[in-house]
């Protein structure tokens, strides 16, 4: 399967396999994202999609292949330095903060663009002071354009969960990232909330100038905000290409609705 035809890609996933134990998990995936792009990566169940948003992540290791983010290789990075790199990412199964409120969970966000060090914020010192300053307000207009103003001092755990997703990807973007990871944002939420992401996904895109990277089950919303769809069956790549061409590919057709689909 050939790699995005976009140039350049600002995430290039090149020959990239995974195992665990006898299980193979991803086996050669091939894809690049371009810049400014959205790009939907589906699949049934047990495909390979969180497993790949993990490799990027650097959550797992790779057994073989390329990840390479700006042109540079993600797999010669430690962990702690993917989020400073640019890097933003939410996750299928919430992971707040449950008892810090929305402004404390989303400050968390802005921890990997701060300079100062463990001293300086514990003694309190100018340096310290001043980020600390500027992520709250970083933090605050952040709130403001997720529609969480009202919530900032409320502790996660008392907020519907559509809400607590939006909490998480404003502390994604705290971290003032050029690509979004988007794992299942659509998950648990109900028709109209799913309308009302889909239109947040592009007007955060176009607002921060973010790639964005979405896995999803909701294939009304893939379809409709995505550039481009990468479909996965088995860990393989079985089809690319805009959202009509992926939909009607029979590889994908026949993965979702069995062989004796038309």
């Amino acid at each position: 399967m050939a790699v995005s035809q976009d140039s350049a890609p600002l995430l290039r996933v090149r020959d990239v396999r995974v195992r665990f134990g006898g299980i193979v998990a991803l086996d050669g995936v091939s894809f690049g994202v371009g810049e400014g792009r959205i790009v939907g990566l589906i699949g049934p169940n047990g495909a390979g999609k969180t497993t790949l948003f993990n490799c990027v992540s650097r959550l797992y290791e790779c057994e073989s292949g390329e990840i390479a983010f700006g042109g540079a290789s993600l797999l010669a990075l430690p962990r702690h330095r993917v989020a400073g790199l640019g890097i933003g990412r939410t996750f299928q199964n919430l992971a707040l903060f449950r008892s810090m409120s929305v402004l404390d969970n989303v400050m968390v966000g802005h921890h990997s663009r701060t300079r100062a060090g463990f001293v300086a914020n514990a003694l309190r010192l100018p340096g310290a002071a001043r980020e600390d300053r500027a992520a709250r307000d970083k933090a605050m207009s952040l709130i403001e354009v997720l529609g969480l103003a009202a919530q900032a001092g409320v502790p996660v755990a008392d907020l519907p969960f559509g809400t607590q997703k939006r909490v998480e990807l404003a502390r994604a973007l705290a971290a003032e990232p050029k690509l979004l990871l988007l794992d299942e944002p659509a998950s648990g939420l109900n028709h109209e909330e799913v309308e009302a992401l889909g239109t947040l996904v592009q007007e955060l895109r176009r607002r921060f100038s973010l790639t964005v990277l979405l896995v999803e089950h909701h294939m009304g919303l893939v379809m409709r905000i995505s550039d481009r769809v990468v479909a996965l069956n088995f860990g393989r790549v079985i089809a690319e290409g805009t959202p009509d061409e992926v939909q009607r590919h029979p590889d994908v057709i026949h993965a979702y609705l069995g062989a004796h689909a038309a």
